[in-house]
């Protein structure tokens, strides 16, 4: 997940136990999800899309979890996980953990979950979303679900309707909570990045007329309110101005036609007395 550095912690500790209740059916408590560093340099930079400690709902065991998002099918895959293990419980020497790879690629998934060797053998489990009902996940109607949901294969359904639908209902599921939703909404670009929908995402923002942008992180939100921000300070400059040169050019009628006190002329239009006597002096010269 490319925009993970970006996004806060809560967010993806949030995350981390949806994925696992709603996508891996692990019952965990979402109280007890621990993000977990896991970033190594050998020759270069390895970091794994998602991982961390949590506990089972029922049965209390405590284990670390381990998510691989990938939208490529890629036979080295197998060694690449067995690396991040390697990682892992190098790190975390006492404690299980669980690996899974999360496939959401338009090709069929055709890659292995195994590595076989002569006196070793390695496997993993993989969730490919395609075998997901997207339609089952829309209809749960929770936050969580629709997120989750923006992994899904549409299948026949057109991608923006989809996208619109699930960014407008967390919107109505989240109501003037604007934190919350923001935090959905982060989820969202976090997951719609791995399948390139940011741009249907930015279709699916634009229908929100009445969300306060100002109160989004996001950048693109950000700027777009600040043009907004800057159109409307224009007009009403524009609009002050033009009152303004309505009011001299009724004072400089009203003293051409004389029989007005410059108190009298500073009243009507709404000038000041130095405003009115320096029409009054011009008028004069």
């Amino acid at each position: 997940m490319a925009e993970k550095d970006i996004i806060s912690k809560d967010v993806l500790q949030h995350l981390a136990a949806d994925i696992a209740n709603i996508l891996l059916h692990l019952d965990v408590e979402h109280d007890s999800v621990e993000l977990l560093q896991t970033e190594q340099q050998r020759v270069e930079v390895r970091r794994a899309d998602m991982v961390a400690r949590m506990r089972k709902r029922a049965s209390g065991e405590q284990f670390i979890l381990h998510i691989e998002i990938q939208n490529a099918n890629d036979t080295t895959m197998p060694i690449r996980m067995l690396r991040y293990l390697s990682d892992i419980l190098l790190l975390h020497t006492d404690e299980p953990v669980y690996q899974y790879l999360v496939y959401i690629g338009k090709a069929r998934l055709t890659m292995p979950s195994m590595l076989q060797l002569p006196d070793f053998a390695y496997h993993f489990r993989v969730l490919d979303i395609h075998t997901v009902d997207c339609s089952l996940l829309l209809a749960q109607d929770t936050p969580e679900a629709l997120v989750l949901a923006i992994l899904c294969d549409f299948k026949e359904r057109p991608t923006q309707e989809v996208v619109n639908y699930i960014v407008k209902r967390l919107k109505e599921l989240t109501g003037d909570n604007e934190a919350r939703f923001r935090n959905y909404y982060e989820m969202l670009e976090t997951l719609a990045d791995n399948r390139d929908l940011q741009t249907h995402l930015d279709e699916a923002k634009a229908m929100l007329t009445q969300v306060d942008v100002t109160r989004f992180s996001t950048y693109r939100w950000g700027l777009q309110a600040g043009l907004e921000q800057g159109l409307e300070q224009g007009l009403e400059q524009g609009l002050e101005q033009g009152a303004q040169f309505k009011a001299r050019e009724t004072a400089k009628k009203m003293l051409l036609k004389g029989g007005f006190k410059i108190s009298d002329i500073a009243d009507l239009t709404g000038l000041s007395l130095e405003q009115v006597e320096s029409l009054h002096q011009e008028k004069q010269h």
